[in-house]
């Protein structure tokens, strides 16, 4: 028996939410998770405005300057489920501070680089450690939330992904004008220093029985065979895999296709910002009545029309400048705003199909969704055509679409898992019930 650390009520509950865990730590946990949330993202935007010079500092070609937002989306997939087993087995907390560690370090360490290669190195390893504090926070929120709630509570969180693709761009883009890259990664460190002492404002699950890797691997296996995960998993990760490839290619779009300043492409995360916001908030109004499958097809919709766009705009030739300009962030924008919607709603499809082990299915779902985007990162190196990138875009949004539609349709509930809110918790043998209050705190 799992002895159990029950809160006071704090009132009226909502569907979906535990109702032992009062509202000031729930309030803490969201602010914690959404730092985390937001320090993972802004790795990549603010270093998204100085990319151009950063190749240039090092010598590097555009391609191998790209590699380096790769190194750091491949190094946040790879051990995500590895990330998941230790926060189960050493509680929530020491997991977390460890991946923060690695990210504040490695986050230092750039900033005194002066090699290529080791670059790409660090790159990778502070991906590791930004992997692993996003996949805990989502497990923080997983712990004491299901169902519309759930995806409720992760379209919060995707407010601080806001902030962070909008703001972190608009920084480093006034970093890459009045100070020099490297500055990006400072602000970084101090973030996660930050992160780290908040962790404990924030009571956490203990450690749990320890799984054998053979259990472990069963039950990932069991949980990546049932359609009720696998498929609006993978349809979040190829909308991912479409904003991480815009992410890649657009510096050097705005840049050098279109002329325009370092701090002028920054400045543009600010609407990036505003078309994710506009899409979280339609999350949070509309899918206690829409339902998280109808609102995760609406963007995936919404993406693959705006990639057929922009195949449309690269391939119509003359254009002006300016017209051309306005129109690509147009659909920039909108496709933002398609996978705003489509993201939060495709997780909490996929985590909440599992009435057990949350923890493995978040973490499944984050190494599904990291790898398909650090695959696309990975390939946008080598599409220096603009028709090319869009195209991939385009089959992307497309894919993402029909699973999405797959997806809806799979109805029925597999073993363990549930299609509605899960009020109540396991307090015996069941070492991956959804939970919303504590076992004593790690």
């Amino acid at each position: 028996m799992t002895e159990l650390k029950v809160y006071p009520g704090t009132g009226e509950q909502k569907a979906g939410e535990n109702p032992e865990a009062p509202q000031s730590v729930n309030r803490r946990l969201m602010a914690l998770s959404c730092l985390l949330v937001f320090m993972a993202q802004m790795a990549t935007t603010i270093y998204l405005p100085s990319l151009p010079t950063v190749a240039h500092d090092f010598g590097m070609s555009r391609s191998y300057a790209a590699l380096s937002i790769s190194a750091f989306v491949i190094g946040a997939a790879a051990p995500v489920v590895l990330w998941g087993m230790a926060a189960d087995r050493y509680g929530r907390r020491a997991p977390l501070l460890a991946s923060l560690a690695v990210f504040v370090l490695t986050s230092a360490a750039i900033t005194l680089n002066r090699s290529p290669e080791a670059l790409l190195v660090l790159r990778a390893l502070q991906g590791i450690g930004a992997g692993g504090a996003a996949i805990i926070a989502r497990i923080l929120v997983r712990d004491r939330w299901n169902g519309d709630e759930l995806a409720r509570r992760l379209s919060v969180l995707s407010i601080a992904f806001i902030t962070a693709m909008g703001g972190g761009q608009f920084l480093g883009g006034l970093i890459g004008r009045y100070a020099h890259w490297e500055a990006g990664f400072v602000v970084l460190a101090v973030v996660g220093a930050l992160a780290a002492a908040l962790t404990f404002t924030v009571p956490f699950e203990s450690a749990r029985a320890v799984q054998r890797p053979s259990e472990v691997l069963r039950i990932c296996l069991e949980i990546s065979g049932q359609r009720a995960f696998l498929l609006p998993a993978l349809a979040g990760g190829a909308g991912f895999a479409t904003i991480v490839l815009l992410q890649e290619v657009s510096p050097f779009v705005f840049q050098q296709h279109f002329g325009l300043a370092t701090d002028q492409y920054g400045s543009l995360g600010l609407l990036l910002g505003l078309a994710y916001f506009a899409g979280a908030m339609t999350v949070n109004r509309l899918v206690s009545r829409t339902g998280s499958g109808r609102l995760m097809t609406a963007g995936a919709l919404v993406m693959t029309a705006t990639g057929v766009l922009m195949i449309v705009l690269w391939s119509v030739p003359g254009l002006p400048q300016t017209g051309a300009l306005v129109a690509f962030v147009g659909l920039y924008c909108v496709t933002t705003f398609g996978q705003s919607v489509l993201f939060p709603n495709s997780m909490a499809t996929a985590v909440s199909s599992r009435r057990t082990h949350g923890a493995y299915a978040v973490s499944l779902c984050g190494f599904l969704q990291q790898s398909m985007a650090g695959v696309a990162a990975a390939s946008a190196a080598l599409l220096h055509s603009d028709l090319a990138w869009a195209s991939v875009a385009t089959v992307l949004g497309a894919a993402a679409w029909i699973l999405t539609r797959f997806a809806v349709g799979s109805t029925t509930p597999a073993p363990g898992a549930t299609a509605t809110p899960v009020h109540r918790l396991s307090t015996g043998g069941d070492h991956g019930a959804p939970r919303g209050c504590s076992a004593t705190t790690d």
